[in-house]
C-alpha cells in the first residue's frame, strides 16, 4: 500500500476534507447530532461537483474508474474527516444495479438524478417476516398490461420519508424455489397507494420507516432485467453492502474519541486513561481495528489483481460491525463512572443546557445506541457466520 499514486490520491482526499468540508455539517457529525436531509444533500453535491460522488462507478457512466483500493480509502478518510454517512441507497445499491442490469432508458432516466443527488432513493427489501431471510419475502406483483400492480408491506426502510424512489423485491411468481419468483421493481414514492409511516428506533430518533403498498400500479417498463431474476441482483447489491459494512474509517476515528474520553475523565483523582482496566480494553480494541485493516487489505490486493468478492465480505461485516459495537460500548462504560443520562435534546444544533456528564455525551449514547443495530442490517451476523460455517468448515 506504499505506491506514491495511493498516497497521493489519500493525501487528495484528507485535503480535500480539509478545505470543502462544511464546518456546520462536520460538527453536527463529531457531536453525533441530529442531520438534515439538506445536510447530507449538501455534502454530497459538493462530492458531485469534484467528480467524487460515484468515483467508484465505470467512466461511461459518470464514475472515474475508480480501483477497489481508491473506493476504500476515499470511505475511510472521508469518515475521519467527520463527513456524513455517504448515503448509499443510490450512489452504492441501485446505481450499480441499473448500469450493470438495466435497460438504456432506465440509465438514462435515473443515472443523472442519484449522481446529482436531485434524486433520493431509499431499498425495500426487509419485511416483518422476511429479513435476512429475504427468499420470504410476501409482497407480490401482479402484471395488468403495461403496469404491475404491487401490494405487500416493506419495513425498517432506512430515510424512506426523504425518498424519491424506492428499489424493492417483490414476488412475481410462487412457483419453483423462492428465489425465483423474485423480480427487482423501481417504485415511485409519490404513486398513489404508498404510505410512509415512522419507527422510532432505540435511540429516539426517525430514521427508521414501515413502507405500505397498497395496489400501488407501477409501470412495467420499471422492471429492472429479467422478471424472476431480483435474486441475482439482490445478491449483486448486498455483497457491495456488506463490504461498506467493514467501516475501517469510522472505527478509527471512534476510538480517536474514546481515547480522548478516556483521558477527560477522572476517577479517583486520575484520568480513565491511567487506569490499567481501561488500556487494557483500549489495546484490545486497537488490536481488532488492525486485524480489520489487515484482512480488509488483503481483500482490497485480491480485488486489485482481479479477484470477484467471496466469502472475506462475510468476513468483513462481522468483524467491522462488531468492532464499532465494541468501541461504542466501551464508550458508554466510561461515561456511566460519572452518571448516564441520555438528555436527547442535546442532539439538536445550537443546545445551550449544560450536559449531565461530559460535554458531547448524549451523541456518543446516541452513537452507541443506533450501532445496535450493525450487526443486524446488511445481513444479520449470525447468516454470514453460517455462509461461513457452510462453505468453509463445511457444517
Amino acid at each position: 500500500m506504499r505506491d506514491p499514486a495511493i498516497q497521493a490520491f489519500r493525501a487528495d482526499v484528507q485535503q480535500f476534507c480539509a478545505t470543502h468540508l462544511p464546518r456546520d455539517i462536520r460538527d453536527k457529525v463529531l457531536a453525533g447530532q441530529h442531520l438534515v436531509k439538506s445536510d447530507y444533500v449538501r455534502w454530497q453535491k459538493i462530492l458531485f461537483d469534484k467528480g467524487w460522488i460515484v468515483g467508484h462507478w465505470p467512466r461511461p457512466y459518470g464514475g472515474q474508474d475508480w480501483t477497489p483500493l481508491q473506493r476504500a480509502i476515499f470511505d475511510d478518510e472521508t469518515s475521519k474527516a467527520g463527513a456524513p454517512w455517504l448515503t448509499p441507497f443510490g450512489v452504492c445499491y441501485a446505481g450499480p444495479v441499473i448500469y450493470t442490469f438495466g435497460s438504456q432508458a432506465q440509465k438514462d432516466r435515473y443515472l443523472p438524478g442519484i449522481r446529482s443527488t436531485d434524486t433520493w432513493w431509499c431499498q425495500g427489501y426487509s419485511e416483518p417476516g422476511a429479513g435476512s431471510d429475504l427468499a420470504n419475502i410476501k409482497t407480490r406483483a401482479v402484471r395488468d398490461g403495461d403496469h404491475y400492480v404491487v401490494n405487500g408491506q416493506k419495513t425498517w426502510t432506512t430515510m424512506a420519508q426523504w425518498a424519491d424512489m424506492m428499489f424493492t423485491l417483490v414476488r412475481t411468481s410462487s412457483e419453483g424455489k423462492p428465489q425465483n419468483g423474485i423480480s427487482f421493481l423501481l417504485i415511485d414514492m409519490k404513486t398513489p397507494g404508498v404510505t410512509v409511516r415512522p419507527i422510532i428506533s432505540i435511540d429516539k430518533c426517525h430514521h427508521l420507516n414501515e413502507v405500505f403498498l397498497d395496489d400501488v400500479r407501477v409501470p412495467a417498463e420499471n422492471l429492472v432485467g429479467e422478471e424472476g431474476r431480483g435474486w441475482t441482483y439482490a445478491k449483486f447489491l448486498l455483497n457491495n453492502e456488506r463490504l461498506l459494512g467493514a467501516e475501517v474509517g469510522k472505527s478509527t476515528r471512534l476510538l480517536q474519541q474514546l481515547r480522548r474520553t478516556l483521558a477527560d475523565i477522572r476517577d479517583g483523582g486520575r484520568p480513565l486513561s491511567d487506569d490499567p482496566h481501561w488500556r487494557r480494553r483500549l489495546g484490545e480494541l486497537r488490536a481488532r481495528l488492525l486485524a480489520l485493516e489487515a484482512v480488509c487489505n488483503e481483500y482490497l490486493a485480491a480485488a486489485e489483481a482481479g479477484s470477484t468478492p467471496g466469502l472475506e465480505v462475510s468476513a468483513l461485516k462481522i468483524m467491522g460491525s462488531e468492532l464499532i459495537q465494541g468501541i461504542t460500548g466501551a464508550m458508554v462504560d466510561a461515561l456511566a463512572v460519572k452518571g448516564l443520562v441520555y438528555q436527547t435534546e442535546g442532539l439538536e444544533p445550537g443546545w445551550q443546557t449544560p450536559p449531565v456528564g461530559l460535554p458531547g455525551a448524549p451523541g456518543m449514547i446516541r452513537e452507541h445506541l443506533h450501532d445496535r443495530a450493525t450487526t443486524i442490517y446488511g445481513g444479520a451476523n449470525e447468516i454470514q457466520r453460517n455462509i461461513l460455517a457452510k462453505a468453509v468448515l463445511g457444517l
